[in-house]
C-alpha cells in the first residue's frame, strides 16, 4: 500500500522559502485524507445496503409466493406418518357383462386423534360415544388422557358422521381422506365379489386389498396402475343374478331348506351368467368367519363352489352316456333291473324298494333306476369309469376365478372297488360341487365338448377337448328331456321352453362322518334348456329341504328342487333373450266369409 506523507519535504521547503506556514500543508493533507476515507466507507456501506435490500426483496418474494400458493390450495390436515413408499389406494371397478357397476370406490374420511392436542378429552370421549355407539366412553377417556400421541378412532366415516365429529370442535380430532370399496347392490352376488379391506394404512391414504371371492383372485390386476382404471368385466348379468337369487331365496323358504345354491352357465362359452349361494351376506359389512361349528353354517360359505356334496341320481346320465359312447348299449337296449342285485356282498336297492323289471337304457334314466345304472357301470368297468369322470373334471377342483374354488376338492372313494363303481354311477360315494355338475352337463349339452366354467366375459365359444361324440350327446339330452315329460321331473316343464334334466336325491352324511341322517337330504336338479337347441345349464341344489303341503313330508328332488328350477327358468329365459316356442293349433269353427 502507498501512503502519501502529510508533510511532503518538497512542499515544506518551498513554503519556508516563500515565508508560508508549513503546518497548513499538513492540515490540508490531513483533511483530504479524511475525506477520501469517508467517501470509501460510504461507498462500502451503500454496497452492503444494496446487497441486503436485494436479499430481503428475494426472501419476501419467496414468502409471498408461498403464501399465495397456500391460500389458493385446498385445506388439508398435516401429515402424521413418516416418509415411506407411497400407498396406491385406487382400485379398478368390477362390472357385469352389460357394464353395470358391481364394485367401485367411494371417497370417504378416516378419523384419528392427537390426544396431546386435545382441549377437553373427557367431553370429546363422551361426544364420540354418542356418535359411534360401538365405542366405549370410558375406554376413549383413558386413551385420550394417557401417554399416547396418536390413535385411530374410526377407519371409515359417512358424510353425516364426519359432520357430527366436526361439530364437536375439538382440535385434537383430525380427518384423513381415503378411498373405501363400495358394493352398491348390497348382498347381490356377494359370494362372487367376496369383499375388500384395508392393507397398509396412513392418515392420508389406505391400500384397498381383496379379502375373498373375485376381489382376492384378481387383487393384483385390480390394483395395477397399468390398467389405467379399466374395469374388470364379469360374465354375470346383474338382472339375471337378481332374479336367480330372488327365486332361490323364495324356494329355500318354501321348501324349508337350510341352504341353497344355483349355477346358470352358457354351455358353449363356459360363462357363468348367475351363481348364487344362500344364506348370503352384505360385502359392505362382511361378517367375521365362524370359529366353531360347521363351515356351512356361516353365510360366508359358498355352497355352489365350496360345497362338496353327493349329488345323487344326477350322475346317472354320465354312466349311460359313457355306455352309449363305448357302444355297449343304445337307448333301446333292455336291461333287467329286477332284484336281487348284490355287489361285493352289498345289496343294491331302488328308491322305496321298487321293482322296475326290464327297462330300456332310456327308461333307466326316466325311472331313475339304481340297479340299471349300476349294471351299465359294471359293463364299463372301474378304469374306464374313472377315466371318463376325470375327463369331465370330477377329480380336481374347478379352475374357477374365485379363491374359494380351491376348496372344492371332490371326495372320491378311497378304494375304488366294484361296489364303488356301482354307487358312483348313481351319485353316491363321490362328492362334488354344483359347479362341477354344471360343467359335466354342459359337455352333454354342447355336443360333447368339455368347457371350463369362467366368471369373465368371453368373446365367443371356448370349447375344450371332446369327451363324447355329438350323437351320444344328443341322445343323452333326449333322455333327459323324457325325465321331464315322463319321469321324476314333471314339475320342471316350463310352457314355451323345452326343459331337459335329471333329479338327484342323496342322503346327507353326518357331520362326524359316521353314516347318514334318516331325514336329511341334499336335493339337486340339473337341467338343460332349451332342450331342442341347448344353450344353458342350470343347477339347483337345496340343503335339507322338505315339502310340507301334503299329509306327509316329501323330501325328493322332484318335489323340492325341480319346482324351484322351473320357476327360475320361467323368470330368466326371457331375460336371456330366448323366445318361447308357441305351438300352433288348427283353428276350428271359423268360416271364411271373404267370398
Amino acid at each position: 500500500m502507498i501512503r502519501t506523507p502529510l508533510r511532503p519535504l518538497a512542499r515544506i521547503l518551498d513554503a519556508r522559502r516563500k515565508g508560508e506556514n508549513p503546518d497548513a500543508i499538513e492540515r490540508e493533507n490531513l483533511r483530504i485524507r479524511h475525506e477520501q476515507m469517508r467517501d470509501k466507507a460510504r461507498s462500502r456501506a451503500e454496497g452492503r445496503l444494496l446487497v441486503m435490500a436485494v436479499m430481503f426483496f428475494c426472501a419476501f418474494g419467496v414468502v409471498g409466493a408461498r403464501m399465495g400458493t397456500l391460500a389458493a390450495s385446498e385445506p388439508e390436515e398435516p401429515r402424521a406418518q413418516a416418509t415411506g413408499a407411497s400407498i396406491i389406494a385406487s382400485r379398478a371397478d368390477i362390472v357385469d357383462r352389460q357394464g353395470r357397476i358391481l364394485a367401485t370406490n367411494m371417497e370417504t374420511f378416516s378419523l384419528y386423534a392427537h390426544p396431546h392436542q386435545m382441549v377437553d378429552p373427557n367431553r370429546t370421549a363422551a361426544e364420540l360415544a354418542k356418535i359411534f355407539l360401538e365405542l366405549d366412553e370410558e375406554t376413549l377417556r383413558k386413551d385420550f388422557t394417557g401417554p399416547r400421541k396418536f390413535m385411530w378412532v374410526r377407519k371409515k366415516l359417512s358424510p353425516e358422521q364426519k359432520q357430527k365429529v366436526h361439530d364437536i370442535g375439538e382440535p385434537g380430532l383430525l380427518f384423513g381422506p381415503r378411498e373405501m370399496r363400495l358394493y352398491p347392490n348390497g348382498a347381490l352376488a356377494s359370494h362372487v365379489l367376496g369383499g375388500a379391506s384395508f392393507g397398509r394404512e396412513g392418515v392420508h391414504s389406505a391400500e384397498v386389498i381383496g379379502t375373498a371371492g373375485i376381489e382376492k383372485f384378481f387383487d393384483e390386476e385390480l390394483r395395477d396402475p397399468a390398467r389405467e382404471g379399466a374395469p374388470l368385466e364379469l360374465s354375470l348379468d346383474l338382472t339375471i343374478q337378481a332374479a336367480t337369487e330372488r327365486v332361490l331365496l323364495g324356494g329355500m323358504k318354501l321348501m324349508n331348506a337350510k341352504g341353497a345354491a344355483s349355477v346358470l352357465m352358457d354351455v358353449y362359452t363356459g360363462e357363468v351368467i348367475a351363481i348364487a349361494s344362500l344364506p348370503d351376506f352384505d360385502p359392505n359389512d362382511r361378517p367375521r368367519p365362524l370359529t366353531q361349528g360347521e363351515a356351512a353354517d356361516s353365510p360366508l360359505f359358498n355352497r355352489a363352489v365350496q360345497g362338496v356334496y353327493e349329488l345323487g341320481s344326477t350322475f346317472k346320465i354320465f354312466a349311460s352316456a359313457q355306455a352309449l359312447e363305448l357302444g355297449l348299449v343304445n337307448p333301446n337296449t333292455v336291461i333287467d333291473t329286477s332284484p336281487p342285485m348284490r355287489v361285493n356282498n352289498h345289496p343294491i336297492r331302488e328308491f322305496n324298494n321298487k321293482n322296475y323289471g326290464a327297462l330300456t337304457v332310456s327308461d333307466i334314466i326316466v325311472k331313475s333306476s339304481n340297479r340299471g345304472t349300476g349294471k351299465l357301470a359294471l359293463q364299463i368297468g372301474k378304469a374306464r369309469q374313472q377315466e371318463f369322470l376325470k375327463s369331465l373334471g370330477f377329480f380336481e377342483p374347478v379352475p374357477f376365478e374365485m379363491i374359494e374354488a380351491k376348496g372344492g376338492q371332490p371326495l372320491l372313494p378311497p378304494r375304488w372297488a366294484d361296489i364303488s363303481t356301482v354307487t358312483v354311477s348313481y351319485g353316491h360315494g363321490i362328492s362334488t360341487t354344483p359347479l362341477h355338475l354344471a360343467a359335466g352337463y354342459a359337455a352333454l349339452a354342447n355336443g360333447g365338448y368339455y368347457v371350463q366354467p369362467t366368471l369373465l366375459k368371453q368373446a365367443g365359444p371356448r370349447l375344450g377337448p371332446r369327451v363324447v361324440s355329438e350323437r351320444t350327446a344328443a341322445q343323452s339330452v333326449e333322455m333327459l328331456r323324457k325325465v321331464v315329460t315322463e319321469g321324476t321331473a314333471s314339475f320342471g316343464e316350463v310352457p314355451g321352453y323345452s326343459v331337459a334334466g335329471k333329479t338327484g336325491t342323496a342322503d346327507k352324511p353326518r357331520a362326524n362322518g359316521r353314516g347318514y341322517y334318516d331325514d336329511k337330504v341334499i336335493n339337486t336338479f340339473a337341467s338343460v334348456f332349451p332342450s331342442n337347441n341347448p344353450k344353458y345349464v342350470l343347477i339347483v341344489t337345496l340343503d335339507e329341504p322338505v315339502e310340507t303341503s301334503g299329509t306327509k313330508p316329501r323330501r325328493t328332488a322332484g318335489w323340492t328342487a325341480v319346482p324351484v328350477a322351473a320357476e327360475m327358468i320361467r323368470r330368466v329365459a326371457p331375460l336371456l333373450g330366448l323366445r318361447p316356442e308357441v305351438e300352433t293349433r288348427q283353428l276350428t269353427g271359423i268360416i271364411n266369409t271373404s267370398n
